[in-house]
């Protein structure tokens, strides 16, 4: 009996201690995750307050360069009524004596005026001073001084999934609105639709971050307030996918204007039509990127033109040109796109296919 009671007394006595043993672990390992559980929770609340004032502080540098850009039109209705039409739209200050960049299509109505209201609620006429005939971009001017200057960023150095925040009069009535996302691609094909044409844009970036009616022309800004992008046009498809003009596509645009008053674009003085591999298959060709030199629909449009940039280089119809300055041309980038960056009267290397041989011939850019 004694055997037993000890036997069951070194069981219950191994359970306790087991017990006991168990709590210890347990309180333990509570202890252990407890510091830990903290320790992640003060990392990720530190990131989001990082995250957060890296934001506001971004908002709080470009704010005061944003502007509101509304315009005004008489329009007579088949009844003989005439009625007051109102849009709006976005710009940013480019330069502090009243030069204001925005999107071709805000300003693009000849028969409308336009107004300009800064951040501090001033109030101004509009002139328009150029319209690009590369970009969806226009340069106008206000009658002040001493204004501030948006900091313009390299989109070239963008990544997918960088932060980003868009700036715009959204709807044409929320003065400022910031919303915030991020880089979702780059180097993206759209061809957008203003009501009026459609219109190919190459190389722009998409976005997540809130891009609403009347937000076109403002700012698309990175981590350290720098403008990197204006805001141009949305999928109506989607959710949460707009497009921005890359700043470094407009950058020599808008210096164009600035120093010479209108904006100056090149030209090669050809007629093209963009290759893909469809197109390549469906014709037996070697080359499935380039641009292909052709005449158009009517014979009088002719693939060259005589006596102008590509002529004198000699380039001629049926011509394949490959690259520019060593910058390939295929899906994400097209002649217009990368010639944005230069200037009338700047030579450029082109690469071409001819029978079946590579060329390659130096071509001085005309100007548009």
């Amino acid at each position: 009996m004694w055997k037993n009671i000890f036997k069951y007394r070194y069981l219950l006595l191994g359970f306790a201690s087991g017990f006991i043993g168990g709590l210890t672990a347990m309180w333990l390992m509570g202890f252990w995750l407890g510091d830990n559980i903290t320790d992640n929770i003060n990392t990720y609340q530190n990131l989001t307050l990082k995250e957060d004032s890296a934001i506001i502080d971004a908002v709080a540098k470009v704010t005061p360069s944003v502007v509101n850009i509304i315009s005004n039109k008489n329009v007579q209705s088949f009844s003989g009524r005439v009625f007051e039409q109102i849009g709006g739209g976005t710009g940013f200050i480019v330069r502090d004596n009243g030069f204001i960049a925005t999107n071709r299509h805000v300003v693009a109505d000849e028969k409308a005026e336009y107004t300009v209201i800064t951040s501090d609620g001033s109030s101004y006429e509009v002139t328009v001073v150029a319209l690009d005939p590369f970009n969806d971009l226009a340069v106008i001017k206000i009658d002040a001084n001493n204004l501030t200057v948006a900091d313009l960023g390299d989109s070239d150095t963008l990544r997918v999934g960088q932060r980003v925040v868009a700036i715009g009069n959204a709807l044409g009535e929320y003065q400022n609105t910031v919303t915030s996302g991020i880089i979702s691609a780059v180097n993206r094909v759209i061809v957008a639709d203003d009501g009026v044409r459609l219109e190919r844009l190459d190389g722009v970036i998409q976005t997540d971050a809130g891009i609403n009616p009347g937000n076109s022309g403002g700012p698309l800004v990175n981590m350290i307030g720098q403008v990197i992008g204006i805001n141009t046009a949305i999928d109506l498809q989607g959710r949460e996918i707009g497009f921005a003009i890359p700043i470094n596509s407009v950058k020599s645009a808008i210096e164009s204007v600035l120093t010479t008053g209108s904006i100056k674009r090149p030209m090669l003085g050809i007629r093209y039509i963009h290759i893909n591999k469809e197109l390549a298959v469906l014709n037996n060709m070697d080359i499935e990127n380039g641009a292909l030199v052709v005449r158009g629909n009517n014979s009088n449009e002719l693939a060259v033109t005589p006596g102008g940039p590509a002529d004198r280089a000699g380039i001629k119809e049926n011509d394949i040109i490959l690259s520019i300055d060593d910058i390939a041309i295929d899906k994400e980038r097209s002649i217009t796109s990368i010639l944005s960056k230069y200037q009338p009267g700047d030579v450029v290397k082109l690469k071409v296919w001819r029978a079946k041989k590579e060329l390659v011939l130096a071509v001085k850019l005309g100007e548009l």
